[in-house]
């Protein structure tokens, strides 16, 4: 069931279900270190399935930036929200990547993108406050947001 949590023009929406399950149209994304260690959790899944952790490194994104691939003609962002794999990332880190990865949509033509509840497994940040960082930060942005939840 989806429940629209949009702001003015942004829009954040909730499903439950698959992110990989997600519109081929569709960008993904989610947080990683910038060691580009990936090695639990939901990224360890995104490092099987699409790689690139060489090309990944060579953009050398630090904390608050984004790195990106592109694949099967779509964007996979990794929004990079701390230095090390077992550190945690902040609220501020957090805004700061999305900030890059809102600008890179825009740059790009990306309407949509798919995503976990980003920086809330592993790293511990808390939800509701995270949904208001993604709200603040696509506010007045034709963007939107679909977040799975399983």
């Amino acid at each position: 069931m989806a429940s629209a949590e949009g702001g003015v023009g942004g829009i954040l929406t909730e499903v439950k279900g698959d992110l990989f399950s997600s519109p081929a149209t569709a960008a993904l994304a989610h947080c990683i270190s910038a060691d580009v260690r990936m090695g639990a959790g939901i990224a360890k899944i995104f490092k099987a399935k699409f790689g690139g952790v060489s090309e990944l490194q060579r953009q050398g994104a630090r904390p608050g930036g984004l790195a990106s691939l592109q694949r099967s003609g779509r964007f996979v962002y990794y929004l990079v929200t701390k230095e090390k794999y077992y550190q945690k990332p902040t609220y501020e880190t957090l805004r700061q990547s999305l900030q890059s990865m809102r600008a890179h949509c825009e740059a790009n033509g990306v309407k949509h993108v798919c995503m976990p509840k980003i920086g809330c497994g592993l790293d511990g940040l808390e939800w509701a406050r995270v949904a208001k960082v993604i709200r603040d930060v696509f506010s007045g942005s034709p963007i939107q947001l679909t977040v799975y939840v399983l």
